[in-house]
């Protein structure tokens, strides 16, 4: 019963930036950890940014002092700030349980042109 919706996703040039959502339903954010996951071409899917349910976040070597993720404490979205993008972050972005995952809802694009 629960859905994951991401968007906010682009084509942007590398050092932009870009904002994507994760909109959820049945599910409260501040009780379980949330992660933003991404799949490139050929690649797996792969954790780049989490949050849990005490606020801690975590963020993947490849990705660490440019991308941001937080929670609103009133509604049911998490966030992920991108900046300095950069080509190889090109790929389908996700959000999802850390635990328990449920279907993966659609992604959102994002596309970083050198």
């Amino acid at each position: 019963q629960v859905h994951f919706v991401e968007s906010g996703g682009g084509s942007v040039q590398a050092g932009g930036s870009l904002t994507l959502l994760c909109t959820t339903s049945g599910l409260d954010v501040m009780l379980v950890a949330i992660g933003w996951y991404r799949q490139a071409p050929g690649k797996e899917r792969e954790l780049v940014a989490a949050i849990s349910s005490d606020g801690t976040t975590a963020y993947a070597d490849s990705v660490k002092g440019r991308f941001t993720i937080s929670r609103n404490l009133g509604k049911s979205t998490v966030h992920l700030q991108l900046d300095n993008l950069k080509p190889e972050d090109t790929a389908v972005y996700y959000c999802n349980r850390r635990i328990q995952q449920a279907d993966w809802g659609p992604g959102t694009q994002v596309t970083v042109s050198s």
